[in-house]
């Protein structure tokens, strides 16, 4: 069994959740350690999978676990992760349920074997079942019910329960490409869809970017060979619209691995930019510029049907030390802008102490509000009453949802001098 199918992507599995849970590091960014012994792409997109289901199902699969055992197992506990490991195979990807114990007793060797068999036995003769809407961790349900509402809870349950589907942002309107065209420039693919396979990848007429994070680009428009900031750039979907739409483009990132990962889609693209590895706190541009568009670091609550992990890291003094560097960026960048240039401030976050709240911040830095337009934004989004963006899983649900993201528009005093 210690070498049986699939065991070294159980235990990576196992490794990713530790990371996730118990140390509080980004599913993505543990995956190559987690993964670090196995050979094979399908054992470690299994190993995601696994992962992910958990992640996406977490409280609901630890009610059943508790309520199959005369006292709750410590929250790290070995023989928890094995079983919400098993029961996420059984419930969620459709596992036997003798195979899905089989794969993860090996991972308590040495351990409660006979309790994680016992209590997977108990849960599996109750033919238990997990619930159609996922429960939300209990402390985000209470800050985004007090932000958004019952609806808005509604649809973020639904929509972390499985995958989302694939975003295509093209650097010119396709003639001919599958998928459901949702803006200009734009396609929606199947979850799942293996974007390496489609036609056009080597070509690089196209990236994945979901169609609310392609919102804040599309807000500047027409570059014309005006000269933009992208700040935190990368991996660089921004910079690849700004690029595309004749902007001639500075991005900035503070992330050498990040900024490879820019650099390569500009060489797949064919697409110029100039790029800089800098913080924006420790860099200033050397020249004013008519446009910025700082997509500020933050929580990321917003993607979290696609990075379930953030919804079980992120605490509130996470996000409270995340705002205040945003209003720091902010207040920095504003002073790069000529007069009369725009900027463009988001963030892919669904907490209103990363977005709203910084509305008075940038006009004390001198930058007045440019409302956006219904007519600026793809069908089915609307401005709110202010003319800011604000993005909810609640948006498109019969097309597939949103990202969670918050954009405003912005101009920096004064009259527009001669270019």
């Amino acid at each position: 069994m210690a070498d049986g199918p699939g065991l070294a992507a159980r235990r990576a599995a196992l490794r990713l959740l530790d990371a996730v849970l118990r140390r509080g590091l980004p599913l993505e960014a543990a995956l190559d350690a987690a993964a670090r012994e196995l050979t094979r792409g399908d054992d470690r997109a299994l190993a995601h999978a696994l992962a992910a289901a958990v992640l996406r199902r977490l409280p609901d699969l630890d009610a059943l676990i508790d309520s199959a055992t005369a006292r709750p197992l410590p929250a790290d506990a070995k023989a928890r992760f094995a079983l919400r490991i098993a029961l996420a195979q059984a419930l969620v990807l459709g596992t036997p349920g003798h195979a899905a114990i089989a794969t993860v007793l090996p991972l308590v060797d040495g351990g409660p074997r006979k309790l994680v068999h016992g209590v997977f036995g108990t849960l599996m003769r109750r033919r238990v079942a997990l619930p159609a809407r996922p429960s939300l961790p209990g402390g985000v349900a209470q800050r985004w019910l007090a932000a958004w509402g019952r609806d808005m809870i509604d649809a973020a349950a639904e929509a972390i329960a499985a995958p989302a589907p694939i975003d295509l942002s093209f650097a010119v309107e396709p003639e001919a490409f599958d998928g459901v065209a949702l803006a200009p420039r734009h396609r929606r693919l199947p979850p799942g869809t293996r974007v390496t396979e489609l036609p056009g990848y080597a070509e690089g007429g196209w990236w994945v970017q979901d169609l609310a994070a392609s919102i804040p680009a599309r807000l500047l428009g027409a570059g014309g060979g005006r000269q933009a900031l992208d700040l935190c750039a990368a991996p660089g979907g921004k910079t690849l619209q700004l690029a595309a739409a004749g902007w001639r483009v500075t991005a900035l990132d503070n992330a050498p691995a990040r900024l490879d990962r820019l650099r390569d889609n500009l060489a797949r693209t064919g697409l110029p930019a100039e790029l800089v590895l800098a913080d924006v706190l420790d860099w200033a541009p050397p020249a004013p510029v008519d446009a910025i568009l700082l997509d500020a670091p933050c929580s990321a609550t917003g993607i979290f049907r696609r990075h379930p992990d953030v919804l079980h890291r992120v605490r509130a003094k996470d996000i409270a030390a995340l705002a205040e560097l945003q209003g720091r960026l902010l207040a920095r960048a504003a002073g790069w802008l000529r007069p009369g240039g725009i900027l463009v401030f988001a963030t892919c976050s669904l907490e209103p102490q990363e977005g709203e709240a910084h509305l008075a911040a940038a006009e004390a830095a001198g930058l007045e509000p440019v409302p956006v337009l219904a007519d600026e934004l793809p069908p089915g989004i609307l401005p709110d009453p202010r003319g800011h963006v604000r993005t909810l899983p609640s948006i498109l649900a019969d097309q597939g949802r949103l990202d969670g993201f918050f954009i405003a528009r912005f101009r920096r005093a004064g009259q527009a001098g001669a270019d």
